[in-house]
């Protein structure tokens, strides 16, 4: 009899806070050297209908984890990701980050660790964290950057910027540094 009460006074009753209190959540997909093509039909098609698509992009990554089945949609891309960008004319921008996550839900897609932009024309952006809101079409940051244009021979180094994908409008929110301007002769 001693020993059953001995057994029933051994329970626990110890409340779980902080870190060993959360869930763990599990992804409802995993993929591996994933390559994922965005394509777009110049119209609208109905059911009877076929076009030609043109490729928008390219994503590619060793290690895709799908989180959709979550209560706030999200995929993570753990091991880096490359996106290809194809404008109207065919030419290509790269993006490259060591990790990604993409929101589903709200259409942002957030990049971390060495964040490099390529554009088509050799126009450069370096930045640890950038963020690109996809349904506005809008990429931006509050880490420092650096942005480099071969087109003026110009480097630029600051904190915080937006701009559109196309970099057709650019605002840097603070610069600091050297910056090359070239002067037209009359």
């Amino acid at each position: 009899m001693i020993v059953a009460i001995l057994f029933w006074g051994c329970g626990d009753g110890y409340k779980r806070v902080g870190q060993e209190a959360l869930k763990k959540n599990y992804p409802q997909g995993v993929a591996t050297n994933f390559t994922l093509t965005y394509t777009e039909t110049q119209k609208e098609l109905s059911t009877q209908d076929s076009a030609t698509s043109r490729v928008i992009a390219i994503l590619k990554s060793p290690l895709n984890e799908d989180y959709d089945n979550q209560s706030f949609k999200y995929k993570v891309f753990p091991n880096g990701l490359q996106v290809d960008f194809f404008d109207e004319k065919n030419q290509k921008s790269v993006i490259q980050a060591d990790y990604g996550i993409i929101y589903s839900q709200t259409n942002v897609i957030d990049l971390q660790g060495n964040v490099v932009i390529e554009s088509h024309d050799g126009k450069k952006l370096e930045t640890p964290q950038l963020y690109w809101d996809r349904k506005n079409k809008w990429i931006f940051t509050e880490a420092e950057f650096t942005y480099t244009n071969p087109e003026d021979g110009t480097v630029m180094d600051g904190q915080g910027m937006d701009f559109n994908r196309e970099f057709t409008f650019f605002s840097a929110h603070k610069t600091f540094g050297l910056m090359t301007i070239k002067e037209e002769e009359e």
